[in-house]
């Protein structure tokens, strides 16, 4: 079965390029287009897709808000974000909006189907600079609590406390490392050489050991013994 997808964007080039991007996959259908938030969500109500391919910056309404919007229905399809900006305020309000994931509009072709896949499939993707640019705010942050005082019990531990990743064998080590890294898990397999299967199921482990449930959570833990 097709994933089916609306492409939102303002800029009708951009909107025609992914269009024939994505539409050479075999297994996505892209099945409308909008110029802003507000017309993703009119379509989306009628047309009920898998995903949404949303910029950011648009008129009338934001990519942000309309995701807000969206996830805020009881029936709602997954919210890709494509966008040209990478800062940690638009990953963090994307991510705590509900998107399934958030990449930049220089992510090669064959990952951007990835990510598009993924996210169908439930899965959260990164950008691996939108990574780093998480990851940098998070490293603020924490200089800023050992300056100041912890600021409650999540505050991050600073570099002299104990590895947060000491519960980890060597080689979960090595993909808690690699998904930090903003890798996906075919692309730790091929560097690790070892099956997707194979990380997948350490991947779980790792999950369970510090109790996250996604690979941004992970991100931010692996950030700390930096």
């Amino acid at each position: 079965m097709s994933i089916r997808v609306i492409i939102a964007d303002d800029e009708s080039l951009m909107r025609s390029g992914l269009r024939l991007l994505l539409g050479a996959a075999d297994d996505i259908d892209i099945i409308a287009e909008a110029a802003h938030g507000a017309e993703a969500i009119e379509l989306s109500r009628e047309l009920s897709p898998d995903i949404i391919l949303m910029d950011i910056r648009m008129p009338v309404m934001d990519g942000l808000e309309a995701t807000r919007t969206l996830m805020a229905q009881a029936s709602h399809p997954e919210v890709l974000i494509l966008t040209a900006f990478g800062t940690d305020e638009f990953v963090l309000q994307a991510l705590r909006s509900g998107a399934a994931g958030y990449i930049l509009k220089d992510t090669p072709p064959d990952e951007l189907i990835h990510a598009v896949r993924a996210a169908a499939n439930g899965t959260r993707t990164l950008s691996p600079s939108a990574i780093d640019s998480l990851l940098g705010g998070a490293t603020t942050s924490a200089t800023e609590a050992g300056r100041f005082g912890p600021t409650g019990a999540g505050a991050l531990q600073n570099s002299s406390g104990p590895d947060p990743l000491e519960p980890l064998t060597s080689r979960e080590r090595e993909i808690a490392e690699a998904v930090a890294k903003g890798l996906t898990n075919a692309q730790v397999a091929r560097a690790l050489f070892v099956s997707t299967a194979t990380v997948k199921t350490h991947l779980a482990r790792i999950f369970y050991k510090f109790d996250v449930s996604t690979r941004v959570q992970l991100a931010l833990l692996v950030n700390e013994r930096r």
